[in-house]
């Protein structure tokens, strides 16, 4: 038998290599040289008076030449695709840009017809609920958790008396008190013009200091600790009241589910609205006809009609998916609702079955109020604004609002006075302070 030497063995097994590997290349290209192939036998199988040779380095050529277009196809398709890719991205961004130079131009105009007026500093905590007397004379009230409530003078800032006959936060205690005391309003002081203050609306400061309160309240502020008269009956947190018209009944609404309609001269429950399956969070009464609306966590709100004294109705409305917060009602004939699903609803109330019309914000939307000319909706809401809106939900500005002035904490009521010269709208929240606004209604409505 012959017998290989080394070398020889060596060297076939790299040429068996060098094989392997030139087979392993043309399975790879197998699809490429099959169709080459192809080619190549049909030219010979084709009459030319080319050396064949030629033939096949000009079937080469061509040959990479498709390649190219191949690959120039294939790149075409990809940068189409990322070029539409890249053309979304680009009208996102633009969007975007432009979304944020619009609100610049709004914010502008919003601080040229809202300005800052006035800043009402001496509660220890949180304040709740605020309004404006209907009467002259004409002062601010706030109803505050640390236990108290306050009046105020509008056009000084300066606290003319304070309540503390509760013993929970404002009307934690379950009941509900009414007090009487003779104002005497300071001499005005003339207004500063902070019309140029700067203000840069995206600066967030939720980690500033409170407001200025941390000392021992208000200088020379009188206080009261009795009430001319107590309401009971409630079960829980008192945490709102109203006045029906004519002053002689005042409706009251808690955390015990129900709302109670008392009579204010002999303090005796006159009728308990039950029907709520969850919590009071408002009442409103109506400014000319008896009649009072409730919200609740339940989602809905009622309609309790008082007009005819033998027969009192009441209408559910659910028109919300989350907590109603307030309902209030207009001069007109209209019911307008807040929620905590960030809608705001507009009612007839001469066809309740769906709102006429629907607000959507970005932010769950507090205690509301609507001015009684014009019938402007100031909503405030969790995430420290407070928006402006007309009845059919045009939005007509935001008040300004930056680290020099504005509300620190969630915004919690509204209340309009359009009568007041200096200041027509006001707000408080849990920075435990509340603030006096001058808003330019005839050029906020030509801004329309």
């Amino acid at each position: 038998m012959p017998v290989e030497s080394g070398s020889s063995a060596s060297s076939r097994q790299a040429k068996q290599k060098r094989k392997s590997h030139s087979l392993s290349i043309r399975r790879t290209n197998s699809t490429e040289q099959e169709r080459t192939g192809l080619q190549r036998e049909m030219l010979e199988g084709q009459d030319s008076k080319l050396p064949l040779s030629l033939r096949s380095n000009l079937l080469d050529l061509f040959g990479q030449i498709e390649r190219e277009f191949e690959n120039l196809y294939i790149e075409n398709i990809e940068s189409s695709h990322s070029t539409s890719q890249l053309s979304q991205k680009l009208k996102t961004t633009y969007k975007a840009s432009t979304s944020k130079i619009v609100s610049s131009f709004k914010a502008t105009t919003s601080r040229a017809v809202c300005q800052l007026v006035k800043e009402y500093v001496g509660h220890r905590d949180g304040i709740w609920d605020l309004s404006v007397t209907r009467t002259q004379p004409v002062v601010l009230g706030t109803a505050s958790a640390d236990h108290s409530a306050m009046l105020w003078s509008i056009e000084t800032g300066k606290c003319l008396l304070k309540y503390l006959g509760h013993a929970g936060s404002a009307s934690g205690d379950q009941t509900a008190h009414i007090w009487r005391y003779t104002v005497q309003l300071p001499t005005p002081q003339p207004v500063a013009d902070i019309s140029q203050t700067p203000c840069d609306d995206d600066i967030d400061f939720s980690d500033k200091d409170e407001a200025d309160g941390d000392g021992d309240g208000p200088n020379e502020c009188p206080s009261i600790r009795v009430s001319s008269t107590t309401l009971r009956s409630h079960q829980g947190v008192v945490i709102a009241a109203d006045w029906l018209v004519g002053g002689k009944q005042v409706v009251t609404a808690s955390w015990d589910r129900a709302a109670n309609l008392y009579d204010v001269e002999t303090s005796e429950l006159v009728h308990s609205l039950t029907g709520h399956d969850q919590e009071l969070t408002h009442c409103c009464t109506h400014p000319t006809q008896r009649l009072v609306v409730t919200s609740s966590r339940d989602t809905t709100f009622r309609l309790w009609d008082f007009r005819d004294p033998s027969i009192h109705s009441v209408n559910v409305f659910q028109g919300h998916t989350d907590t109603v917060t307030s309902a209030v009602f207009t001069v007109g004939d209209n019911v307008v609702s807040g929620s905590d699903d960030r809608t705001v609803k507009v009612w007839d109330l001469k066809n309740m079955r769906s709102p006429i019309a629907t607000i959507r914000t970005d932010s769950a939307v507090n205690r509301i109020s609507v001015s009684v000319n014009q019938r402007i909706i100031a909503l405030p809401h969790d995430n420290r604004q407070v928006r402006l809106f007309d009845m059919s939900g045009v939005r007509l500005a935001r008040l300004p609002r930056s680290n020099r002035q504005g509300h620190r904490r969630m915004v919690c009521c509204s209340a309009w006075c359009e009568d007041n010269s200096s200041c027509n709208l006001f707000s408080c929240g849990f920075d435990r302070q509340a603030i006096g606004w001058n808003i330019n209604i005839p050029a906020l409505l030509q801004e329309k």
